[in-house]
């Protein structure tokens, strides 16, 4: 009887599990990121890291929904895949679950934390928590844990409560962790091995700046 109570129990959270709801604030964030059909803009492109001396480059950014983000450049940039899914897609991809963690201040503002958590074994993350600005209806912060690459800190800056797409993003990330791509930063770029090679934990930081968005959306 003992046996079969526990098998129950253990059925029971099993199911409620993978039939509880996804947090509502989120959905709503990503609807309004889902209104946008496509858009282009001009990128600008810092590097903080401290073996690396490379000038601003400059692209111009493509999305269309439903494809890969594209970007054209006189000048080889290093773009960094989590910096430029301004969509949620690649953290909603497969099946998840979510858990509200609270408010968490920033300033003078506070957000909704979420914890995205993948149930899907082809996720290649395994925690990801974001911010999310419920009134406006869009994400602010965004810290995700990769299997392979470590973990990132996405920072979204906005310049007017109206804007859906981020003017400002700064991804700060492990250096051991990513594979920088040194040999194809363009000549114009200056490395410290010694400093590469130097002991102890190192970060880095990348700071991308839209500008002149072409937006065309449902809305």
């Amino acid at each position: 009887m003992k046996k079969v109570a526990v098998l129950f129990l253990f059925h029971s959270l099993w199911i409620g599990l993978f039939a509880q709801e996804i947090d509502a604030d989120l959905l709503k964030a990503k609807s309004r990121l889902d209104s946008i059909l496509s858009f282009s803009t001009q990128l600008k492109l810092e590097v903080d890291i401290s073996f690396i001396n490379m000038p601003v480059k400059k692209a111009q950014m493509y999305y269309v929904k439903g494809k890969k983000v594209k970007f054209s450049s006189d000048d080889f940039v290093m773009l960094p895949k989590r910096g430029l899914d301004f969509s949620l897609n690649s953290l909603l991809e497969y099946s998840f679950i979510t858990v509200d963690r609270g408010l968490e201040q920033r300033g003078s503002k506070l957000y909704k934390a979420i914890n995205i958590i993948p149930t899907d074994k082809r996720a290649d993350f395994s925690i990801a928590t974001i911010l999310i600005d419920t009134k406006l209806k869009r994400v602010m912060e965004s810290e995700i844990n990769t299997k392979k690459d470590g973990s990132y800190l996405l920072i979204f800056q906005y310049n007017t409560d109206s804007k859906i797409l981020p003017d400002k993003v700064t991804v700060n990330f492990e250096i051991e962790k990513i594979r920088i791509p040194i040999n194809f930063m363009g000549k114009d770029t200056e490395l410290d091995r010694k400093k590469m090679k130097a002991a102890g934990p190192k970060t880095g930081a990348i700071y991308l700046t839209m500008s002149n968005y072409q937006i065309k959306s449902v809305l």
